[in-house]
């Protein structure tokens, strides 16, 4: 059984409830219910093991616009059983005969970390690190990385979880093939060490079909953990579904990035390039500013099409001065920026001062106060009179 949602914080000494704010800072970076998205281009090991493609990807990714670049660190050894690690894996994708040395090709160790470190910083752009493993949170940390990323597999490794929680640093986590008290457990062992979480819906599949991404997950978690900032980390192929993750909540997004989809790798295929790495930053910097505040208004530069498509109260043919106005002395046309359709009957059994063309368009000051004229007016009105 679930645990039920806890909707909202306790209730404060003056007897009502109010929202935390959900934020956390990630180098620097604010993130909140009220920021832009913070974007994080997974590189993961598209790289290929290749330290200058590497920072090729880095250097392409911030010319994109994204707020982060993001690796993958495994101690393979530690990481897997002896059997997996020697599993014969030949294939198209395959840089190793074996499961192993596939992953070992694929591993950046220190030097090549430490320049990636450097250059990041020269690009003023921000990296980090998934980590797989106590050897490699350790790592990472003792590197100084300024956040950390968790990934879906070990949302149910609360050791690791914890271990990496105590270094006070910035976690994102990923909640694919899990249940609500699988995301809720993690969460709250994390946050009882360090309140800086993000948490990210996910679907495990790459690409996760679009009927399986159940993008209104995000909204529970937003229920279910008012203090926690929440994203989406995406495996579809596209863009738009991270902008519809931006209206629903999501203030983190990560996606799969690559230079070139046809890259060896099994990850390229459903990775952006960088012409749509560049949209998905500017459709989710567009998004938050086309959101608004929620007040409706009227814009200036609205006027324009105001006038061509609105309508305004004009004579619907002439009209002598003196003459008393029935309602079908007066006509709905456009342009608009004169008197307003809802004020017809405001003009029905008033007497015209001036003489009034055809088309011509009504105004108060050609009309005498309704009060002066007898009640009957308006009836007894006739064309011509």
């Amino acid at each position: 059984m679930q645990p039920p949602l806890r909707l909202w914080p306790a209730r404060s000494s003056q007897g009502y409830r109010t929202p935390m704010r959900r934020e956390l800072t990630i180098d620097g970076r604010q993130i909140a219910d009220d920021t832009d998205c913070f974007v994080v281009a997974e590189i993961g090991h598209n790289h290929q093991g290749n330290l200058d493609t590497c920072k090729e990807m880095f250097r392409v990714a911030k010319e994109c616009g994204v707020d982060a670049v993001k690796l993958q660190k495994r101690d393979n050894r530690a990481l897997y059983t002896r059997e997996l690690y020697d599993k014969p894996y030949e294939n198209e994708n395959s840089f190793g005969l074996t499961y192993g040395l596939h992953r070992e090709a694929l591993e950046f160790g220190a030097a090549q970390y430490r320049e990636l470190v450097s250059y990041a910083a020269e690009l003023r752009l921000t990296f980090f690190t998934t980590v797989f493993d106590f050897p490699s949170a350790d790592f990472a940390a003792e590197l100084g990385l300024p956040a950390f990323k968790m990934a879906s597999g070990d949302l149910k490794n609360i050791p690791l979880m914890t271990h990496v929680a105590k270094f006070g640093r910035p976690m994102l986590i990923s909640t694919g093939a899990s249940t609500l008290e699988d995301v809720q457990r993690a969460y709250e062992a994390v946050a009882a060490l360090n309140k800086q979480v993000a948490v990210l819906q996910c679907t495990a599949v790459y690409p996760a079909a679009f009927q399986e991404l159940d993008l209104r997950v995000i909204e529970t978690y937003r229920r279910a953990l008012p203090e926690a900032v929440i994203g989406l980390s995406a495996h579809d192929n596209g863009i738009a579904m991270a902008v519809a993750a931006y209206v629903l909540g999501a203030r983190v997004i990560e996606k799969h990035f690559t230079l070139n989809r046809a890259m060896k790798g099994t990850d390229h295929a459903f990775s952006l390039e960088p012409v749509g790495m560049r949209k998905l930053v500017r459709d989710l910097r567009r998004v938050r500013t086309a959101l608004g505040d929620g007040v409706k208004k009227s814009y200036a530069s609205e006027g324009g099409a105001y006038i061509k498509m609105g309508k305004s109260l004009v004579a619907a043919h002439p009209l002598p001065a003196g003459h008393v106005l029935a309602r079908d002395d007066i006509a709905i046309k456009s342009p608009g920026g004169g008197l307003p359709p809802y004020d017809v009957e405001k003009l029905v059994g008033r007497r015209l001062l001036v003489a009034a063309g055809e088309d011509a368009a009504f105004s108060l000051e050609m009309l005498a106060v309704a009060e002066a004229l007898p009640k009957a007016a308006g009836a007894a009105s006739s064309r011509g009179k």
